[in-house]
């Protein structure tokens, strides 16, 4: 009998092992997330494999998505529908694969954007004119500023400085939102409008943080910001629809989801040169590059599908089928 019991004891010991191993193994693999919001849904994608790994019911249509620093929580921005308008954020356990929490932001309503930046959770509130601040270990809102704007939509915080870029799609602006000190030390901010194209929706931050990058919707144009003076430096022409921009992380190149051409627009960061069009239809809309620079990730909508673009090349290397009408993404490392 004490030999049974002995056996038993090392299958269970070796079978909390393998457990364990398994759930730390999960805790640190990447993962792409993808926001499907038709079923209001976050896939969990192994960028391995391609393959859905696992989905997690949000909040009422997701936007946007980012992941904590770490890659254990995702935050996703629950922006409702037309009729009902969404006011909360869903806090996500990528690992256990399931919803932690649901933040209720109220009186805030139609969270969209959404980023980490120093242990910080930054969203934008559409439907409030605002941009606010949410503190995952405190577990509450701890800042809210007003941009006095129509459509707050997208938002990206310089690491550095802690200045804040939020494009206004109802406006024509950019609202830059810089921190500083009074002359008694209390904290102050300064709000600057920067008056770009019709209906500006996508932006990204150069890594350096001296550009940035701003994608106008409805004139097919692209206005280049110089975050120093805050002033529009040069302006291109993207094509129909461009609606979400992403530099790769070495800063050399910059894609744009040109979204009513079916396509993605590559160009050379430095001199603004286009290097190709790469077709992938259906829509397509937010885009996420791996941190190795290697692959970048496209979500087409009426798709619904997300396209893998060999970086090395610039060609189409494979799709995923994350659910019905992907658009945000964003990658836990």
């Amino acid at each position: 009998m004490r030999q049974v019991s002995t056996a038993i004891c090392t299958i269970v010991i070796a079978m909390f092992a393998v457990a364990v191993m398994t759930v730390h193994s999960r805790a640190n693999q990447s993962a792409l997330l993808v926001l499907n919001k038709s079923e209001s849904t976050l896939a969990i994608i192994d960028p391995a494999t391609l393959k859905v790994v696992g989905r997690v019911p949000t909040g009422e249509a997701p936007h946007e998505v980012a992941a904590s620093a770490d890659g254990r929580l995702a935050f996703v921005s629950n922006y409702g529908t037309a009729d009902r308008p969404g006011n909360t954020i869903s806090v996500i356990d990528i690992a256990a694969r399931k919803e932690l929490k649901r933040v209720d932001l109220s009186p805030l309503i139609r969270p969209h954007g959404i980023t980490e930046s120093n242990g910080k959770i930054y969203f934008t509130v559409e439907g409030s004119r605002a941009v606010a601040r949410y503190d995952p270990v405190a577990g509450r809102v701890d800042w809210i500023m007003g941009t006095g704007q129509a459509g707050t939509h997208m938002v990206v915080v310089a690491r550095g400085s802690g200045k804040l870029y939020t494009p206004n799609t109802g406006s024509e602006t950019v609202t830059s939102i810089e921190p500083g000190k009074s002359q008694t030390g209390q904290a102050v901010w300064r709000v600057t409008q920067i008056g770009v194209g019709k209906a500006p929706e996508g932006i990204d931050l150069s890594p350096d943080e001296r550009e940035l990058w701003v994608a106008h919707r409805q004139d097919g144009g692209l206005s280049i910001i110089d975050t120093a003076t805050d002033k529009v430096k040069e302006a291109i022409i993207v094509g129909s629809g461009p609606i979400r921009v992403k530099f790769t992380p070495d800063g050399k190149r910059v894609l744009v989801s040109n979204s009513q051409g079916g396509e993605v627009v590559v160009y050379e960061a430095a001199t603004r040169k286009e290097l190709k069009r790469i077709q992938v239809g259906g829509v397509p809309v937010g885009i996420v590059i791996q941190p190795d620079g290697r692959r970048a990730f496209v979500a087409s909508t009426q798709a619904n599908k997300v396209s893998v673009i060999n970086l090395d090349d610039l060609s189409v290397a494979g799709t995923i089928e994350p659910g019905r009408e992907p658009d945000g993404m964003a990658w836990a490392k």
